[in-house]
């Protein structure tokens, strides 16, 4: 009987395990769709982009931690470049610098302050990030002149809107996932915080129907 136990328990384990690599292979093939689609989408605006995919980046620190933060990043900005064909193009150097920039400055603080700050404001340190990389690297390779850095406040207001934008909908999108049975061995405390409190909320319903 003991033995059988112990087996259920280390299959429950590993069935476990599996299911998050799953998660976030999924989280990685969206990330690249989505990074990809962005960058063939007509741009008026030099570097002026929402940066969509950096919802999957986000949603996967609250869901897994810091390295699978690192690694959808990473792999998108690969990825994404390999399909458009841009690899170690310029593009490709800015999308890699700002990536860089964000995931250190959200890990940074998730790290930190991970018991109390929220998708929103890992997404608005992310974008800021971002933008200083992105810039960083566009001095450094493209445009090596003084008066780049004189665009730093439309990026920086660029970054305050496209940040709360990905963060609230990661937030919205954190809420639908912890739903799903892959979440519910998940450690990490804002997920774990949305699903007490989604459980609170459903007894809550429960007795007024009653």
């Amino acid at each position: 009987m003991r033995g059988a136990m112990t087996f259920s328990v280390a299959e429950n384990r590993s069935l476990t395990r599996e299911r998050r690599r799953v998660m976030l292979a999924l989280f990685i093939a969206l990330a690249i769709a989505v990074h990809t689609f962005e960058v063939l989408l007509p741009n008026p605006i030099p570097w002026f982009r929402i940066g969509l995919a950096n919802i999957l980046g986000i949603c996967a620190l609250f869901s897994f931690g810091i390295r699978a933060l690192w690694a959808v990043t990473l792999c998108r900005i690969v990825g994404g470049s390999l399909l458009v064909g841009s690899l170690f193009a310029p593009g490709f150097l800015l999308s890699l610098g700002g990536g860089l920039c964000a995931c250190l400055l959200m890990s940074l603080a998730y790290a930190a302050f991970r018991r109390t700050i929220g998708p929103v404001g890992v997404s608005l340190l992310g974008a800021y990030g971002h933008i200083c990389g992105q810039l960083l690297i566009a001095w450094l390779v493209i445009i090596r002149h003084s008066s780049l850095w004189m665009l730093i406040p439309f990026f920086l207001l660029f970054a305050l809107i496209s940040g709360t934008i990905n963060g609230i909908v990661s937030e919205f999108l954190l809420r639908v996932l912890i739903r799903h049975p892959v979440f519910e061995a998940v450690e990490e405390p804002y997920v774990t915080a949305l699903g007490h409190a989604d459980v609170s909320q459903s007894e809550i319903n429960n007795m007024e129907e009653s």
